[in-house]
């Protein structure tokens, strides 16, 4: 199939300012990023940048970058500039890959691609995988996603869903045995439609509830396909203890 990867980069960050061009192993964290997701068979591979640095960055290490406005809200409303920017049709696929997740998975990113090519009443893809402690399950920064019995997404939330009620004591939440808790993955697939659409949007109130922006596209009436995987991601980079603990593994 033919999709494309998108990495929104920019270079504020409250934990760790300036990460897309922090050093791996000899190349920055953003050219690590593409180097991985130009491997999950993508026809192109983008970075939508802010920031002339950045875009300096890839071009001497050979990775298109396009520049885009500094005004965007959220990385969405950047990839749908950078849509428009390289002249993506409408029914094409793109694959949002986070600039600051140099070890992700290229089988990942296929996979939640080809899910929303399979499912075509679905406006973007995601992954997700079990849970398996209490406290993964309790942790409001780990969001939580539900589905329905076709895969797709019923809803996103920091709480503790599902809940099971006949095994969990009050307060005190236990792993469901039947239905395994999914720990919800921040990479997303989009029709190039309907990202285009989305910078216009209502935000919806249980998005702002939950800070969630994914909840908008479920209070609008969208369909998200969620691909379910047996291996949980690596962690991105969000903290300076996070960037040694990546620096160590391109150190080998």
């Amino acid at each position: 199939m033919s999709f494309t990867v998108l990495i929104p980069a920019r270079m504020a960050s409250s934990r760790l300012p300036g990460k897309p061009l922090a050093d791996l192993g000899g190349k920055p964290m953003v050219v690590r990023v593409a180097e991985r997701a130009a491997q999950a068979g993508a026809v192109q591979v983008v970075v939508a940048t802010d920031v002339a640095e950045v875009a300096q960055a890839c071009a001497d290490h050979g990775v298109p970058a396009v520049m885009t406005r500094t005004d965007h809200q959220s990385g969405s409303d950047r990839l749908a500039e950078a849509c428009a920017t390289l002249g993506l049709s409408d029914d094409q696929i793109v694959v949002n890959v986070q600039g600051d997740e140099p070890l992700i998975d290229p089988a990942l990113v296929q996979a939640c691609a080809e899910l929303l090519e399979r499912n075509g009443d679905c406006v973007a893809a995601t992954a997700a995988h079990a849970i398996d402690s209490v406290d993964e399950l309790r942790n409001p920064n780990v969001v939580k996603v539900v589905l329905d019995k076709k895969g797709q997404a019923l809803y996103f939330s920091r709480a503790s869903i599902p809940w099971w009620r006949d095994g969990s004591t009050p307060g005190e939440p236990h792993l469901p045995p039947q239905t395994p808790a999914l720990r919800h993955i921040g990479l997303y697939a989009y029709r190039v439609g309907f990202l285009k659409r989305f910078p216009a949007l209502e935000a919806a109130p249980l998005e702002q509830t939950e800070a969630l922006e994914q909840l908008r596209i479920l209070w609008h009436g969208g369909k998200i396909a969620v691909y379910v995987t047996d291996t949980p991601p690596p962690a991105g980079v969000d903290t300076p203890e996070d960037l040694l603990r990546v620096q160590q593994h391109y150190l080998g």
